[in-house]
């Protein structure tokens, strides 16, 4: 009895260190490789929603373990229509490409400042920084 006891809670560990929220909409189980910000591109979650839903998410996205669940967005505020910042994009380029004022953009990226100088082109080229581009129908 004790070893199926702690085998249950072996298993659950990773489950529990990820400390997925209540009122979670989608979830994610990281696996090997896996990283932040390919996490949000392939899964339509802004890498800003991923950081602050998932608190036990290091600054630099470096303490993820196979096997833990992600909370992807929470409900009234999961954004699933992301873009990936691309070289020579702008706060204004983005928004505009997207049928936004920059007003809603920075709404739903409040980690973007208005000019553009924190998307980290050079970045980009190694990972994709995925933003929240909300649907235009639903700020109607």
């Amino acid at each position: 009895m004790f070893a199926n006891t702690f085998a249950a809670a072996l298993f659950a560990i990773p489950l529990l260190a990820s400390g997925v929220v209540a009122g979670c909409t989608r979830t994610y189980q990281v696996k090997e490789g896996d990283w932040c910000d390919t996490i949000s591109a392939s899964n339509n979650a802004s890498t800003y929603q991923l950081a602050t839903v998932n608190s036990g998410i290091n600054d630099l996205c470096g303490n993820l373990a196979v096997g833990w669940v992600l909370c992807l967005g929470l409900t009234s505020t999961d954004c699933t229509s992301t873009y990936v910042v691309q070289s020579g994009d702008s706060v204004d380029n983005i928004a505009t490409a997207h049928g936004l004022n920059t007003t809603v953009l920075l709404a739903n990226n409040p980690q973007l400042v208005a000019d553009s100088s924190n998307l980290y082109i050079g970045e980009v080229r190694r990972l994709a920084r995925a933003l929240c581009v909300p649907d235009l129908a639903s700020h109607r």
